[in-house]
Order: C-alpha cells, then sequence, then structure tokens
C-alpha cells in the first residue's frame, strides 16, 4: 500500500497444519482481495463474547390482539435450532413489556423445583435487575425449560387490557443485563412507548405532509434514542427493531436505536396474525434472522495509500473516532459508504485502498477480514466518466441524500440530487463534449446512461417523494431501506422491475437447460403506455409485489392465474396466488418466486414482499400505489421522465 516491496518470510512455503512444503504463489492470502485471518491474542482485550440474544416482548394489549406475541413466540420456538450454537455457548433471554417490566427466570434442565418464574417490576425509573444470574440462559443447557416457556409466555397475557408500554425504560433494564457480555437486544413491539424513559407523543401531523414543517416529522422526539444507542455501542450492545403498530409508532425516533448500534429496523404497517400473509412473511423473514451468522463485537478501519483521506462513513454503526467504525453487531446483508478525500496530488499510477474489520464469528472466533482495492489513477477526466459505476454513484448519493433529507428536510435532499446530475452533465458537456451537443441532447458515456433515470427513481421514491400522502411512520422506514439495503436490493427498490405475463415466451417461468435457473421475463419501461388493457403484469421493487390485471383480462386468463371465470370474482387486495393444476399458473408463481430469490443476487437474507392484486378498474387508492412505481409516469407531484429530462436538458444548457 506504501509502494515498499517487502521479502515474503520463508513461512509461507511451510504449511505447519499439513507439515508440508508449499507453492507460496498458490496461498489464498497472496492470491484474494478479501481474506480473513484468526486474530491473535493481543486483538483481544477479553475473551470471545457469546452470541446473546434478549428478547423483548411487547405484552401490551396491541401486541397480544394482534398476535404478534403468539406469532413471535411461535417462531422462536420453532427456529432454537436454526440459532448459531457452534460453541454451545449462545444464551437468551426474555422479558416482557407493559407498563411493568416482566424478567423471567429459565432453570437449567433436569434441576429440582425447575420452575421457570416471572418477576415484576413497575419502578421504571431505576428498574433494578431481581437476580442477574438465571436471566441469561445457555440455550444448550436450558433447551428444554426453553420450549416451555415459549410455549406457555402467549397464555400469560392472553387477557392483557393495559395499552401502555414503557420500551424505553426496559431496553435500559435490558442493556443493563446483557452489557457485561455484549449482545442483541430484540424489540418485538406493536405500541408507542409512551411511560418511563424515552416516552414519546402521537405527534403524526397529517396537516404537515407535503409541507415543509414534514421534515421535522422525520427526526427523532426524544434524544434517549440517539444517546442511549451511542452507550449501548460502547458495551457492544446491538438493537434490533421488529415494528408492528396500526396507529403511529415513531419509526423516526426508534429507528436511531439500530441506527447507531449495527442493527436494522423492520417495518410492518398494519399487522395482524389472522392474515395468514402477514403471519407467514414475518414468520419467514423473523426465522431467517435467527439463523443468520452475524459478527460480534467489530471495528472496522479504511485505510489508503497516502495523499488519501477517509472522509465520510455512512451507514448503521456508531463513528467512534474519525476513522474507527465500531460494530456492536455486524449484520449479514447491509451496505456501507465510505466517501474518500484527496488530499494531495497522487503522482503514483495506482492507489491502495484496504477495509479491515475486527471481529468475532458466531461460533466464537476472534477474526480479522481485510479487502483490498487497487485502482488506477489517470489525469484524463474522459477515463474517470468512462470508469465510473453508475450503481455505486446512485447508492453513494442515495445515503447522501437521507442524511440531507433527516438534517435539511426532503426538499432540500430532493433539490441536491438534481444539483448534483446537474453538475455531472455540464462537466461532461463542457470539458468532453467540447461544450456543443447540436440538438439540445444530454450527453453520458455508455456506462453512465441509466443515471438520469436512477436519480428521477430516488427522488420519487416513498423516501424521498414530494407528496401530502405519506405517512411519516412509512417515509422514516423507507428511509431506513435507502440507507441499508445492499446495492443489488437499492437498484432495485429505486428503479422496479416491470414484467409482462400475459405473452411470456415458452421459455420463460421454467429452469434454464444450462444453469437451472428460473427465466425471467425482458424487464420492461416503468411506464404506463406499457400496460395494455387485457394484460397481466408483474411489478416489484423486492418490498412488495403488484399483480397489476388489465380491464379487458379475458377470462380463459383470468380462469388458468386465479381459477375464476369472471373479473369480479377476482380477489384484489393484499393476497397469495393460488396454486392451480395448469402449466401457465405454474410458470407465474415460478417467476414470483424467482423475483424473491436474494441468493442468487448475493444477499444472503430473506425477504417475504407482499403479493397486491389490482385491478385496473378496481380499488382506485390500490390502483395509484401500483402507479407510483410507474417511474417514468406523472403521478402525484411528481415529474414524468421526459419532464425530467426536459428539466436536465434547460439546466444543463
Amino acid at each position: 500500500m506504501c509502494n515498499l516491496t517487502n521479502d515474503v518470510p520463508q513461512g509461507f512455503d511451510w504449511d505447519a497444519a499439513t507439515q508440508q512444503s508449499v507453492d507460496r504463489w498458490q496461498r489464498a492470502e497472496l492470491n484474494h482481495a478479501v481474506v480473513e485471518f484468526v486474530a491473535p491474542q493481543e486483538y483481544m482485550v477479553r475473551p470471545p463474547q457469546p452470541l446473546v440474544y434478549l428478547f423483548l416482548f411487547d405484552v401490551s394489549y396491541n401486541a397480544v390482539n394482534n398476535g404478534l406475541l403468539a406469532t413471535s413466540a411461535r417462531t422462536i420456538l420453532d427456529s432454537l435450532n436454526r440459532i448459531p450454537n457452534a460453541d454451545r455457548r449462545t444464551r437468551l433471554g426474555f422479558m416482557a413489556v407493559d407498563s411493568s417490566l416482566h424478567y423471567f427466570t429459565i432453570p437449567k434442565d433436569g434441576e429440582e423445583n425447575g420452575e421457570t418464574n416471572m418477576l415484576v417490576v413497575s419502578d421504571l425509573d431505576e428498574p433494578f435487575l431481581p437476580i442477574p444470574q438465571e436471566l441469561l440462559v445457555p440455550l444448550s443447557e436450558s433447551r428444554t425449560n426453553i420450549e416451555t416457556f415459549l410455549t406457555k409466555l402467549p397464555g400469560m397475557f392472553q387477557n392483557n387490557v393495559i395499552t401502555s408500554s414503557c420500551m424505553g425504560s426496559a431496553l435500559r433494564a435490558g442493556h443493563k443485563l446483557i452489557s457485561p457480555l455484549g449482545g442483541k437486544l430484540v424489540v418485538l413491539t406493536a405500541t408507542l412507548p409512551n411511560v418511563g424513559y424515552g416516552k414519546l407523543d402521537l405527534r403524526e401531523d397529517p396537516k404537515a405532509l407535503g409541507t415543509s414543517k414534514e421534515g421535522a416529522l422525520l427526526q427523532t422526539q426524544n434524544s434517549f434514542y440517539k444517546s442511549f444507542a451511542v452507550e449501548c455501542s460502547k458495551n457492544q450492545v446491538s438493537i434490533d427493531m421488529f415494528l408492528f403498530s396500526s396507529q403511529y409508532q415513531d419509526v423516526a425516533s426508534l429507528s436511531n436505536l439500530p441506527r447507531y448500534t449495527g442493527g436494522q429496523t423492520y417495518f410492518y404497517p398494519g399487522w395482524s396474525a389472522v392474515r395468514s400473509e402477514d403471519a407467514i412473511k414475518f414468520a419467514s423473514e423473523f426465522s431467517d434472522y435467527l439463523s443468520s451468522e452475524i459478527g460480534l463485537e467489530a471495528v472496522l478501519r479504511v485505510r489508503a495509500t497516502t495523499g488519501l483521506r477517509m472522509n465520510t462513513f455512512y451507514g448503521n454503526f456508531f463513528n467512534r473516532s474519525s476513522d474507527l467504525c465500531a460494530f456492536p453487531a455486524f449484520p449479514r446483508d447491509q451496505a456501507y459508504v465510505v466517501e474518500v478525500a484527496i488530499d494531495e496530488t497522487l503522482t503514483k499510477n495506482f492507489i491502495c485502498m484496504q477495509a479491515a474489520v475486527l471481529h468475532t464469528t458466531s461460533n466464537g472466533e476472534r477474526r480479522i477480514r481485510v479487502m483490498t482495492l487497487s485502482l488506477p489513477t489517470t489525469t484524463i477526466l474522459a477515463d474517470l466518466y468512462a470508469s465510473a459505476d453508475q450503481c455505486a454513484i446512485t447508492t453513494y448519493f442515495s445515503h447522501k441524500a437521507v442524511e440531507r433529507a433527516l438534517s435539511n428536510g426532503l426538499e432540500s435532499a430532493r433539490e441536491s440530487l438534481q444539483s448534483k446530475l446537474i453538475e455531472l452533465l455540464q462537466t461532461f458537456k463542457k470539458e468532453l463534449a467540447g461544450g456543443n451537443m447540436g440538438g439540445g441532447g444530454l450527453q453520458f458515456p455508455a456506462n453512465l446512461r441509466g443515471l438520469p433515470t436512477l436519480f428521477l427513481g430516488l427522488i420519487k421514491n416513498l423516501g424521498l417523494r414530494k407528496s401530502a400522502q405519506i405517512p411519516s411512520d412509512l417515509r422514516s422506514a423507507a428511509l431506513c431501506l435507502l440507507s441499508t439495503l445492499p446495492l443489488p436490493l437499492m437498484m432495485q427498490y429505486i428503479y422496479p422491475r416491470l414484467y409482462s405475463l400475459h405473452d411470456m415466451p415458452d421459455n420463460v417461468g421454467v429452469p434454464d437447460p444450462e444453469t437451472s435457473e428460473i427465466v425471467l421475463p425482458a424487464p420492461l419501461n416503468l411506464s404506463s403506455e406499457r400496460l395494455v388493457p387485457y394484460g397481466l403484469y408483474l411489478i416489484t421493487d423486492g418490498q412488495t409485489q403488484f399483480l397489476w390485471v388489465g380491464r379487458d383480462a379475458v377470462p380463459q386468463l383470468l380462469e388458468d392465474v386465479f381459477g375464476v371465470a369472471d373479473r369480479t370474482q377476482v380477489k384484489v387486495g393484499k393476497s397469495s396466488l393460488p396454486e392451480l393444476d395448469n402449466d401457465f399458473n405454474e410458470r407465474i408463481r415460478a417467476v414470483m418466486l424467482k423475483c424473491k430469490d436474494y441468493r442468487s443476487r448475493g444477499v444472503g437474507s430473506i425477504i417475504q414482499p407482499h403479493l397486491y392484486i389490482v385491478k385496473e378498474d378496481g380499488d382506485p387508492s390500490l390502483k395509484l400505489w401500483a402507479q407510483t412505481m410507474l417511474l417514468e409516469d406523472r403521478a402525484d407531484q411528481g415529474m414524468s421522465f421526459q419532464q425530467w429530462m426536459g428539466t436536465l436538458r434547460e439546466k444543463v444548457g
């Protein structure tokens, strides 16, 4: 990295494990850009921490009534075998929260009078730990008693009529309980924290939506959520929020907890276990979350060749010092952005960057993962434009736009995106197109042609769109996605996919003979011009799927897809596709399943998008929601693709 050549030590020619000589040129660490080293003793302040999950269940009326308590207890019970526990040190703890804190002591299996006890603490100002030792129990040694407890838990609170929640006080108590070890606080709640620490008010104001006052609703309303999160980060405590409210829940405030502790905010608006689609979505995503291998007590540092400086870091973690990012837990799938400043003139032909993450694996090994990147330098602007990656640029600006929206408001975030794109186009025109475009067109090299479309998608995304119709919880949850989604999912979230299904070629929806992967139809431009009245279309942004049924869809199509003969019998809204015994139905289900296949895009987590069936002449609000995905049309207060390009042409001049 500093252009100093080192001699490779002789030890590289000998493999200590097999006691044989080896060819050093075959060694992984000399050949690959990503390698992991087992960390020696001096990289440990203490022994590697075990995996610890402390579940905070909301047991107030809302969470019992909508089935959240029963579904989450059942999912944890079914997923106990999936929780990483290779070193048999994994510990679990459980707390229940309404207007008091309920601790549960779970004894080890086989102990005499091995009853699980509930200890209730109602002092919210200084919640004490009733007995510290039996509240976090080893999964391997208390397995049977944990299973018994999870089976009984929903019944303990089935008649609870308390509507208040002291989740802020519960978080403080949970932090006190696990901070000696570190670990995950897993919060499952359907109620606004409205008593005790971090008390939040109902502040949603429909009149403020779409105005300059809207920005305030996206900021945290109680400083507790930021300061407490930083406190957690110091003690290696990470927080994940699973939010299920049917009323206002203040995602803007609560999402600070995951933001500064390397966690994630999962939002399920209007969720109810009575709807099987809702129950299946949460259970499959939550079970997958519990099974994922994560890094613990991690720190990230990025170094580079002299002359380069790491300027800003974006993502869910706490920036502990100028160049050190702290991750109490390192989740499996999140994006991070590092902005690099050039401080001195670079004279070398290549520069080097290296990211190193010191972390503990789920099975208790301390490791250092090192990623090295070498990039050529140039003094020629044309080379720079020709080698730029439009997806990386869009991801970088989506993180910047979220930060801007939270500090200066949505209008400012949209304007900064537009002015940055204009600046990129103007520079290209002036420096590389000789200032003359003949016919006033916009010019970009082929690798950046999609940038204006992606920026329009970002400006019209749920998180940033100009609209008076978007509740602030939905907006805040979208901003969380824009600042954490890994790149392949981010691109689809910004520019959804539109597939025509009624006229799929014969090879679509069946496995490709060479790769065995299901073949998808060719995606169409996101414009209603592409929709014919007799057609059937799938629109998906990775988080939600819409099946669009044209108003002139023929009876045979409806019969094959939905098993009904008449359009009036097609059930609209949140649904799932019936499994019918015909080739067309099977192929459509295969296409929809393939759209959810994140592993083929290099992403590990499972997201189970909801499917909404939309009729062209059906429910107007549902139709409008699906149409906001057609980014190239004019919708709500946003401009069409043609208008957008016209604005850019005008401004680039």
